[in-house]
C-alpha cells in the first residue's frame, strides 16, 4: 500500500483528502505543519507528499528544500496552494516540487495527479 503524507493546516482540507484518498487504497499520514512533516519523514519516508505552502513553523518551501536538500529524497511532491501565489509556486518548482494544484481544487484532478506521479 502506497503511503501519502498530507501536510496541511486546514482541517477541512485534510478531512476531505483523507476520506477520498483512503477510499482509493492509499495509507494517509497527516501533519499540521512542515515541522511535524519533517519528523514523520525522518521516521518513515512516504511514497508521495502533498503539501500546502503557507504553514506555521516550517513553510512548504522550507519543507521542499529539506526533502530535496538535507534528506536527499526523490519522493514526489505535489504543492497545494491558493491562487495568486505564482512567484511562490515557481519557486517551489525550482526547488524540486513535481506538481501543483491550485486551491480551491478538484479532488478528482488531485487524485489523477497522485496516480500519475506514483
Amino acid at each position: 500500500m502506497k503511503s501519502l503524507l498530507i501536510v496541511e493546516d486546514d482541517q477541512l482540507i485534510v478531512t476531505v483528502l483523507k476520506r477520498r484518498l483512503s477510499k482509493e487504497g492509499y495509507e494517509i499520514v497527516e501533519a499540521r505543519n512542515g515541522l511535524e512533516a519533517k519528523q514523520l519523514i525522518e521516521k518513515k519516508v512516504p511514497d508521495l507528499v502533498i503539501s500546502d505552502l503557507m504553514m506555521p513553523y516550517l513553510s512548504g518551501l522550507e519543507l521542499i528544500e529539506l526533502i530535496r536538500g538535507e534528506l536527499q529524497l526523490s519522493t514526489p511532491i505535489i504543492v497545494l496552494s491558493a491562487a495568486g501565489q505564482e512567484d511562490t509556486v515557481l519557486q517551489a518548482f525550482q526547488m524540486g516540487a513535481n506538481d501543483f494544484v491550485s486551491k480551491p481544487f478538484s479532488i478528482n484532478e488531485l487524485l489523477m495527479r497522485v496516480k500519475k506521479l506514483l
